[in-house]
């Protein structure tokens, strides 16, 4: 008992000294490694899921839609994602006369993606999805938005686990260990030095964008389109500040600031643009009296309709048309034959 009373008598800034960091990234199953920061991303993108399929039912769609247009924006997302990393982030380390392995570009398992490639380019293959399932993309994008966001945050937890992406040094109470083993601890600061936790700084803000973008929602304050231009603006935010303030890690540079600076504040503006553009055009759509477009358009016919069915069909409406003519013509015939007799 006494020892709980002391415990408790110590201020928390004691208590929480700071956070300590995994001492393993991977689970080794046999042949196989599994990484937490994978398994992160597939918890993220179950979570969209969920959330996107609830959230498009209630919009008036079938939600086993959004399964399927996730086989299109999944594989697009991750191909932006590493395209972003290797073409933006650290092209040096994979192009250029002294890069050994020509081919380290394809090895996304060995680490390496960004998150503003795989949700543009991911988000061209939704377009595409649904465009091929008929549904309305600015309302499935709008569905999904918040989905998206609470994915983010989850994902943000695999750089705890591989020990990256750190802030400045801090002496703040939840400062971040990182191990001098890691490979990722910057050798100009003394072993022992705690870092900001930026991953927790942006999971916390996604999560608070998320109730933020579903509050706005039950609210019925968005317009068509909005919500989607909301979190883009939302979520730039939030990276532009940790990126210009926060994050030390190794990155490209353009006229002296770092690139993801340039990427978070292009985010920023489209994002308000976006919005109030959406926001004009759904005014002006009502001004006209213009019914919103439904979240799923008319199903189209099947595709492998067979060529005899077809022709069937055509015969059998062919044949009805007839006797729908035929019908009248014998009814004249009949009054003329009476006639004729009387």
């Amino acid at each position: 008992m006494s020892d709980v009373l002391s415990l408790a008598s110590v201020p928390v800034a004691n208590v929480l000294a700071s956070i300590p960091s995994p001492s393993v990234s991977y689970l080794q199953l046999g042949p196989f490694r599994v990484h937490f920061y994978a398994l992160c991303i597939l918890a993220g993108m179950a979570v969209c899921l969920w959330l996107g399929s609830r959230r498009w039912k209630a919009a008036g769609g079938t939600p086993e839609r959004v399964f399927d247009v996730a086989m299109w924006a999944i594989p697009a997302g991750i191909i932006g994602a590493r395209a972003y990393h290797v073409l933006i982030t650290d092209p040096g380390s994979y192009f250029g006369p002294n890069v050994a392995d020509p081919w380290a570009f394809l090895k996304i398992w060995e680490g390496g993606i960004g998150i503003m490639g795989a949700v543009s380019v991911g988000a061209l293959g939704a377009w595409y999805g649904c465009r091929r399932y008929g549904m309305n993309f600015p309302a499935f994008a709008d569905a999904v938005a918040p989905g998206i966001l609470l994915a983010q945050a989850f994902g943000r937890w695999g750089n705890w686990f591989n020990q990256e992406l750190f802030g400045k040094p801090t002496t703040l109470p939840w400062g971040l260990e990182i191990s001098a083993s890691s490979g990722n601890f910057p050798t100009q600061y003394p072993a022992g030095t705690l870092f900001h936790p930026t991953f927790l700084y942006e999971s916390l803000w996604n999560l608070l964008g998320v109730a933020l973008l579903l509050w706005l929602g039950r609210k019925g304050v968005l317009k068509l389109g909005q919500t989607l231009w909301l979190y883009v603006f939302y979520y730039g935010v939030g990276r532009l500040f940790i990126e210009m303030f926060l994050r030390i890690d190794t990155s490209e540079m353009l006229w002296g600031v770092r690139i993801h600076v340039w990427t978070a504040l292009l985010l920023v503006l489209l994002g308000a643009a976006g919005f109030v553009v959406a926001g004009r055009r759904a005014a002006a759509k009502a001004a006209a009296g213009i019914e919103p477009a439904p979240a799923e358009f008319a199903p189209k016919p099947a595709a492998d309709e067979s060529v005899e069915g077809a022709e069937e069909k055509a015969s059998e409406k062919a044949s009805e048309k007839a006797s729908e003519k035929a019908e009248p013509a014998e009814d004249s015939d009949s009054s003329e034959s009476s006639t004729k007799g009387s």
